[in-house]
């Protein structure tokens, strides 16, 4: 195969390709209008100087600027850094600093959020490279930096010259949890994402004039991207919401007998609340959902007997999602949990034992190694990170415990670690203390995962360094710098944390903080 096939740019050249391509908000882009986009956008950087290497973030909601502008950038070789909406200054300039991106793409504004006023939180000095932004339905917002408006669509620029492209370098960063303050960038390549797109399309058996998407997810993230890129790369139709809403998924699911959805397990849950009708979408095929919530399993069990059916998956930003599903010949049991079956043939996924270090036989918990086709190219400007993630061989250690089932599938249990799943995104407790710690009158901190009122919140315990600070001006500082989802539901002070001494030094007891977090509330 030539290296064009293995390009993003090859996902859209489907003969037998339905139309339209997308449907943003019930408009429709069909796959030659969407050509044309790429094309335009691929010209309109060039002429703000982006070339080979050069880094754009984009911080945007789904709209179809967010697709061109990463089929754009794979055009010249440049890459995309991917800002998630709900991320706030500290998160956005953390990116912004290790990715170096020179121009970001923005929204001018999107519901309740405030993009100008995130930005002005950032210190120019603390993010030196990004040197103006680019901003979607808007002439400028009030920022430190220059401001354009992003016209792609609507002026002529000369044509971009096609640039020695190497599918191989890389496109496109995701963020994903640090074990220090702030995330990692996953870099992928148009190899890794376009492979990994014919390999969901085929396990999926796709077929463009039956089959059609309702796209629920951001595609900031990997779980959202990969479900989009899978269904261009089989030529079907895409539903798109700028951003999830219960209400309009249901009227779209309703009005264009969509077969496929993927999201988390709230997702569907709200969805179907609106509803009492016994089985209103006759249409659907396969819902791939993430559990993150309790009751996932009830919520399972009822969705089957409404017609929703729903199928377990597992995927990672360095692996991408829908890197494996339950298939429909799967028991219910079985179908539901996290795991599955690897989209792809060449994929292969092993457990390890983590107190002996062997493999492990299958039925026996361990961590999870994969190597794949999907597999990321390593974490972007931290080859220290990327070396301790891959063996000597070549898979990726996930931190994520499961087993292996014994007929070509495995099971996900949990997460190694301390890592924290909230709000649907897995989020390291050292980015949240390390915030903390910086407010006035906080020596020291420690964030632990809870379930609240069946949902996954985080609780903190900090110790005061004079006056023990007051909880409610350390939640406000939290919203100015964070994503709600990562400011803690409570912030609890006390004089020291529960510590074990051990042959490799004093350690957190965590368990015990979750205890202590759990035992307080319910005193409330």
């Amino acid at each position: 195969m030539s290296a064009n096939e293995f390009s993003l740019q090859s996902l859209i050249a489907t003969g037998t390709a339905a139309d339209p391509a997308f449907v943003f908000d019930g408009t429709p882009v069909s796959r030659a209008e969407f050509s044309a986009k790429v094309e335009w956008t691929a010209a309109w950087l060039a002429a703000q100087g982006i070339g080979q290497g050069d880094v754009v973030a984009v911080w945007l909601v789904n709209r179809v600027e967010w697709i061109a502008l990463l089929f754009a950038a794979a055009r010249l070789a440049a890459v995309v850094a991917a800002v998630n909406t709900r991320y706030r200054s500290a998160e956005v300039a953390h990116l912004l600093k290790v990715s170096g991106a020179r121009l970001m793409v923005v929204e001018a504004a999107f519901r309740s959020i405030d993009f100008a006023a995130i930005l002005a939180d950032i210190a120019r000095d603390d993010v030196p490279a990004l040197q103006e932004l680019a901003v979607v339905g808007a002439d400028a917002i009030p920022a430190q930096w220059p401001c354009i408006r992003f016209d792609a669509f609507d002026e002529t620029y000369p044509p971009a010259p096609h640039a020695q492209n190497d599918i191989d370098l890389p496109v496109l960063l995701y963020t994903t949890s640090g074990t220090t303050k702030g995330p990692k960038l996953v870099a992928h390549s148009q190899r890794t994402l376009a492979t990994h797109a014919a390999s969901v399309a085929e396990a999926l058996k796709l077929d463009p004039q039956r089959h059609s998407l309702l796209a629920i997810l951001p595609f900031c993230g990997t779980f959202g991207m990969t479900s989009l890129l899978g269904f261009i790369a089989a030529g079907a139709t895409v539903h798109v919401l700028d951003a999830f809403e219960a209400a309009p998924a249901f009227q779209i699911l309703s009005k264009h007998k969509i077969t496929h959805s993927f999201g988390s397990d709230e997702m569907f849950r709200r969805i179907l609340a609106l509803t009492d009708a016994p089985r209103p979408f006759p249409h659907l095929e396969i819902c791939g959902y993430a559990a993150f919530q309790p009751g996932w399993r009830e919520l399972a069990a009822e969705a089957e007997v409404r017609g929703m059916p729903l199928y377990g998956l597992y995927g990672s930003s360095e692996v991408q999602a829908l890197f494996s599903i339950a298939r429909p010949g799967d028991a219910f049991a079985d179908r539901i949990e996290g795991g599955g079956w690897p989209m792809s043939a060449d994929a292969k996924v092993r457990v390890r034992d983590m107190e002996t270090g062997e493999l492990a036989a299958q039925g026996v918990s361990g961590e999870i190694e994969i190597s794949a086709p999907s597999r990321f190219l390593g974490y972007f400007n931290n080859p220290e990170a990327t070396h301790d993630a891959i063996t000597a061989d070549g898979f990726f250690r996930t931190g994520d415990i499961g087993r292996l089932r014994g007929d070509g599938a495995f099971v996900y249990e949990t997460r190694a670690g301390d890592a924290m799943r909230l709000g649907g995104f897995l989020v390291a407790p050292g980015e949240i203390e390390d915030e903390l710690k910086s407010c006035t009158g906080v020596a020291d901190a420690q964030v632990v995962a809870i379930d609240l009122k069946d949902q996954a919140r985080c609780v903190a315990f900090v110790i005061p360094a004079r006056e023990p600070p007051q909880q409610e001006t350390l939640i406000a500082r939290l919203r100015e710098r964070l994503a709600g989802y990562k400011v803690p539901a409570r912030i609890y002070v006390v004089d020291a944390f529960p510590v074990t001494d051990s042959a490799n030094g004093v350690k957190i007891q965590r368990a015990r903080l979750r205890a202590m977090a759990m035992e307080r509330i319910a005193a409330e």
